[in-house]
């Protein structure tokens, strides 16, 4: 216990977020563990679940949350509804390790499957037929990188928090593939950066093979999400 209490000191003495420093982060019903491998899940990816909860009915059985990180999403959506089987993906080991150790104190409490799978985006699931993908991808450009808070610029994973192409190349894939795995109906959910929900919207939009394209906001009132379903 001492040696924790000393480490955390010395963490946040060196600008760690409190988070890292404590090990910990609160999301939704659950305490998962977080350190410098995956972002401290946000109070906006909190409402992004009620909102993917809000959509679900009886025919949405299977989903995927994409670039899982700490397994925030996914645990939630496992840990709070009844699904067949939730994936969850990422491109970062480390992140699946974090993600794996979160799921495994809550394997006695989760009403839904859970399975990891390594690689990027929805490589990972080829083959697989989903009623729902969620996202809350890298959706920072990487010249927007110094513009960050110091505890986010210099503690949280770049590789969670920066995207090529003005902070959509993410984005724009999710969007291309995640209608090669829904099944008609299914819905597409992903949060995004506050200042390109606009454009998002629109590129779902011209894609044309979704329908119900919504921005939905999140508790400060900027447009934060963005939900469309397969066509």
């Amino acid at each position: 216990m001492v040696r924790s209490v000393i480490r955390a000191a010395m963490l946040r003495a060196k600008g760690a977020p409190l988070a890292y420093a404590a090990g910990r982060a609160a999301f939704r019903h659950l305490t998962l563990e977080v350190d410098e491998r995956v972002l401290i899940p946000r109070v906006e990816t909190e409402v992004l679940v009620d909102r993917i909860l809000e959509r679900c009915s009886a025919n949405t059985r299977v989903v995927a949350d994409i670039g899982t990180g700490s397994g925030a999403i996914a645990l939630s959506l496992a840990f709070e509804h009844y699904f067949d089987r939730v994936y969850a993906t990422d491109i970062s080991l480390d992140a699946l390790d974090v993600a794996a150790a979160n799921a495994s104190v809550l394997t006695k409490v989760m009403k839904s499957a859970l399975e990891f799978r390594h690689g990027s985006l929805l490589a990972p699931l080829r083959g697989v037929k989903l009623d729902a993908v969620v996202s809350n991808p890298p959706y920072i450009s990487f010249g927007e990188l110094p513009e960050l808070p110091s505890d986010v610029r210099d503690w949280e994973p770049c590789v969670a928090l920066l995207s090529a192409s003005d902070g959509l190349a993410c984005t724009r894939e999710l969007v291309r593939s995640a209608p090669l795995h829904l099944t008609k109906g299914g819905f597409l959910a992903l949060e995004v950066d506050a200042r390109r929900a606009g454009t998002v919207a629109e590129m779902i939009s011209v894609d044309g093979r979704y329908d119900d394209v919504e921005v939905l906001l999140d508790l400060t009132g900027r447009e934060r999400f963005v939900f469309a379903r397969r066509a």
